[in-house]
């Protein structure tokens, strides 16, 4: 007999089964259609896609930059060349937390706050997966800390590359320049191509100018890494092509010649050979180690340089603009005869001082004191160039006038840059009516031409462009334009020459050659009385074993008021005359012409002159000859 209560109805129960299955069937097999679709999908329609992701994954493009070329002087001394060193570089995509992982480093190895902060720079400009410096020079001990840990941090890597060294340091820093780091601006005008994965460019000096030379080019490595971006193996290589070494006419013999008859003061030498143009030594004291700042130099060094009095950063050599004083008076010579303003047999009557027609203001000799006029006496051309009368020279710029004066001027290559590779020079000032119009929005006055007749007033000249005038004069009004690059690799550079300077018009050759009589006289000319010495005899010329034609010069840095005797000892020492000498020697057939700035130095043919005599002593001695 049936239970009333079991109202359970079995053919219903059966019936809702069935669609239930039938539910979770369907269910399950659109699941599975979706996995196909997505196999499909993944499989088929994009394996393209998806195969090329992977590969970027696995392999990847790195850069193989180029060794720099190698610098040498003239007798094969190497200059700049490339030392191996460590560095600590960062792929950030295989890093997690990578401000956590530089603070682990941190522990290890001395990194900086800036080393941080230019490691975030750089990032800034880099491709996936490529690896950036965060330290570089590690030292050995460095490295053994971080590889011991590597196992700790995927994307962390030591490398090894080559670094620029400057084996000579401050020796030729401002002649053969530096690199530096890459920073954002080069970024933006370098080649990304040709610059991918380099971390140093030219930025002084030959480096700077013969960048395109010494660069090289990058190569390319196809690479495949692993899950914690190590180097499995090579799958193809482009190797980089080395820059091009380069051979100066720079001789390190002389530079350092130079540098020590400085003797630790500040100022300049420029030597260049005048048949040549060939620039022999360029120097700029004090100066620093270059290689400080390849990898970076420390925030506090920086600061001691920047701010240092002395500006051992400043290049005086080649931007460095002076007023030249008495080493302008053998222009103004040759430019009074070439105007027929003068001639050598003329004379005056100098008795220290001068003034302009109907002029009240008083213009002295450099040998005027309070008790004493000073003056030369009579005069001629001759005399007025190896006593250096300014009172003669006074006279012959008044009646020359600044447009003849100023036009003349500008053959010997004042106001420009004339050299051919010297990167970073700067033009003087060669003044002139237009010229002090534009500039100071005033005309041109008479007074403003006597004192252009003794190389002072609006005239400004660097060390290099006044070496460059004593070649002119060394090889009687002819032109080499100076350079310092002699070969590349064996073969002679294609100078773009431009129109070649023609020879400065207007002087004979008979009047070269009284002008460098009188330019020997300054050295030679001694012991027929005080006022008939040459005015660097007493210092130099005296025991001298050759022929040396030169011109002394100071240069006023402060002003002195009429009726005031200068007195170099009240004076705080930056305020004091800076020294020039020029001269060429042999003087019949020049091997050398050099310039010689000593600032605040004094007196040119006290100060200076013996500094150019120690040059041409190492330059024409026996020893150096032989090499």
């Amino acid at each position: 007999m049936s239970d009333p209560l079991d109202v359970r109805n079995l053919a219903s129960e059966g019936s809702s089964f069935t669609v239930r299955t039938l539910v979770v069937f369907l269910i399950a097999l659109s699941l599975v259609l979706v996995l196909l679709a997505r196999l499909v999908q993944l499989q088929v329609l994009e394996h393209d896609s998806y195969s090329i992701r992977s590969d970027d994954n696995r392999i990847q493009v790195r850069a193989l930059p180029p060794d720099r070329g190698l610098i040498f002087d003239r007798h094969g001394v190497l200059l700049a060349d490339n030392r191996p060193a460590r560095s600590l570089n960062l792929v950030t995509e295989l890093i997690g937390d990578l401000d956590g992982v530089i603070g682990e480093l941190r522990e290890l190895v001395e990194i900086s706050d800036r080393h941080v902060e230019e490691f975030r720079e750089r990032l800034k400009r880099r491709r996936p997966f490529e690896p950036v410096a965060l330290r570089m020079n590690l030292a050995e001990d460095e490295v053994a800390r971080v590889k011991v840990n590597g196992h700790r941090w995927p994307g962390v890597e030591i490398t090894q590359e080559n670094v620029r060294h400057y084996p000579l340091g401050d020796l030729m820093v401002h002649a053969v320049g530096s690199v530096r780091r890459v920073n954002e601006e080069d970024a933006q005008r370098l080649d990304e191509r040709r610059y991918r994965g380099v971390k140093f460019v030219g930025r002084l000096g030959v480096e700077k100018f013969y960048e395109d030379v010494l660069h090289g080019e990058v190569g390319w490595q196809h690479i495949e890494i692993d899950a914690r971006g190590r180097i499995h193996r090579i799958l193809d290589e482009t190797p980089a092509v080395v820059g091009r070494d380069i051979t100066l006419h720079l001789d390190s013999f002389l530079q350092a010649a130079a540098r020590d008859a400085l003797d630790g003061r500040r100022g300049a030498v420029v030597a260049i050979e005048p048949k040549s143009g060939g620039i022999l030594a360029l120097v700029s004291n004090p100066g620093y180690d270059p290689n400080l700042f390849v990898t970076g130099i420390r925030a506090d060094l920086y600061e001691e340089l920047a701010t240092s009095r002395d500006a051992p950063l400043f290049n005086r050599a080649v931007k460095g603009r002076y007023a030249p004083g008495s080493t302008f008076k053998p222009v103004v010579a040759l430019g009074g005869l070439a105007a027929g303003a003068t001639d050598w047999e003329r004379t005056i009557v100098d008795t220290g001082e001068f003034r302009l027609p109907g002029g009240r203001r008083v213009y002295r000799d450099w040998s005027w004191t309070q008790g004493n006029a000073g003056g030369q006496g009579i005069v001629h051309l001759r005399k007025a160039v190896y006593r250096s009368s300014n009172v003669y020279f006074y006279d012959l710029a008044a009646r020359l006038g600044v447009d003849a004066l100023s036009s003349f001027a500008g053959q010997f290559g004042y106001g420009e840059v004339t050299s051919l590779d010297v990167a970073d020079a700067v033009p003087g000032v060669l003044p002139s009516r237009a010229w002090k119009q534009e500039n100071r929005g005033e005309r041109w006055y008479d007074g403003d031409s006597v004192n252009l007749g003794i190389g002072q007033g609006d005239l400004l000249v660097t060390p290099l462009q006044l070496a460059t005038v004593t070649a002119v004069i060394a090889n009687r009004g002819h032109w080499v334009r100076p350079r310092l690059m002699l070969e590349s690799d064996g073969a002679r550079p294609g100078f773009d020459l431009g129109e070649p300077r023609p020879r400065v018009e207007g002087p004979t050759d008979e009047d070269w050659e009284l002008l460098v009589d009188a330019m020997e006289d300054v050295v030679h000319r001694g012991n027929q009385g005080f006022r008939e010495n040459g005015t660097a005899w007493f210092h130099i010329g005296r025991d001298i074993g050759y022929r040396m034609a030169g011109k002394s010069g100071t240069a006023q840095v402060v002003g002195i008021a009429q009726g005031e005797e200068y007195d170099e000892e009240a004076l705080d020492e930056y305020s004091r005359k800076h020294a020039w000498f020029i001269a060429f020697a042999p003087a019949d057939d020049p091997a050398l012409a050099v310039s010689v700035l000593v600032e605040n130095g004094g007196g040119g043919s006290s100060v200076a002159a013996p500094v150019a005599r120690a040059v041409f002593d190492a330059y024409l001695s026996p020893t150096l000859a032989k090499r």
